[in-house]
């Protein structure tokens, strides 16, 4: 096998995002309900005998720098296997920067399933996902295969069931620093309790995970620190009723009727865009029960 195209890197969205604690080393501990949804990037990944590793970015008008995760993924389990194989990686990034959705991450996810695959390497999901939490928190989840309940600084995944659901999801041109949010007193005013300590299994398929449970504790601190995400917030919340910051980044979302008409909800987006200053992106999004390359490893 030389090469593998088309390979999907997923988004997610936080459904809900609690600080819990804080760890001895700084890190904020928390509880999450991720969910992967059909807004993805796209890799191709062609196989070199040099042992060299390239990232070629297509049709991309994103900067992104020459050591991304996808380059330090491959780094990563070259030096972990001894694999003396390389890899041409083509990036086309269709996820918006600094979204809080996870767009690195997932990239670098999806690379180690190529290349282990690619370069017949034979690691098993749980060796790949301890790999990926060196590159970062977020990347154990996109190798987990599915929407899970996810606790600690991300890497304690408990997989679950969820029914298919619908997004309206909205980024302005900006980003947000992660460490300003962290630092913010709002971050501290905010903190919630543990709320479903250490998820038991009765607690992992009830409707209140979906249907208005919890909230997302960096949101205040981002509202204060970026007039788009507050902006983004209204736009939705007058539009489908509700909104919600992702992660720590400034993407926010609204949940959508699961039997509405899809058609009359892109046309309300497209209204909410069209006022809007260029720089903006959004789309109407569904959720995934599997990750595409979920199969490709035990």
């Amino acid at each position: 096998m030389k090469a593998l195209h088309d390979l999907a890197a997923p988004a997610k969205l936080n459904l809900f995002l609690h600080i819990v604690g804080k760890r001895a080393d700084g890190y904020h501990l928390l509880q999450s309900l991720f969910v992967l949804i059909d807004w993805a990037d796209t890799l191709h990944v062609e196989r070199r005998d040099d042992g060299r590793i390239a990232r070629h970015d297509v049709g991309s008008t994103l900067a992104l720098p020459a050591d991304d995760l996808c380059v330090r993924a491959a780094r990563l389990l070259q030096q972990h296997t001894g694999c003396t194989l390389g890899a041409d990686i083509h990036l086309e990034k269709r996820l918006p920067a600094g979204a809080g959705m996870g767009g690195g991450s997932s990239d670098a996810a999806t690379t180690l399933l190529a290349l282990n695959r690619l370069w017949g390497l034979g690691l098993t999901r749980e060796q790949l996902m301890s790999l990926g939490l060196a590159l970062g928190a977020d990347v154990p989840f996109f190798l987990g295969g599915g929407p899970a309940l996810v606790e600690g600084i991300g890497e304690v995944l408990h997989p679950i069931s969820l029914p298919r659901q619908r997004f309206a999801v909205l980024k302005g041109p900006g980003g947000l620093a992660t460490k300003e949010i962290f630092s913010s007193k709002l971050l501290a005013s905010s903190k919630s309790s543990a709320i479903v300590t250490g998820f038991p299994a009765s607690a992992r398929n009830t409707e209140n995970l979906i249907n208005g449970f919890g909230h997302n504790d960096l949101q205040p601190a981002a509202e204060e620190i970026s007039v788009e995400v507050r902006n983004s917030l209204s736009l939705l919340s007058n539009t489908f009723g509700n909104s919600r910051m992702t992660g720590s980044g400034a993407a926010v979302f609204s949940r959508l009727d699961d039997l509405g008409d899809n058609g009359k909800d892109e046309r309300s987006l497209a209204t909410i865009m069209q006022d809007l200053p260029a720089g903006w992106t959004g789309r109407i999004c569904h959720s995934l029960s599997r990750h595409p390359l979920a199969d490709w490893i035990g």
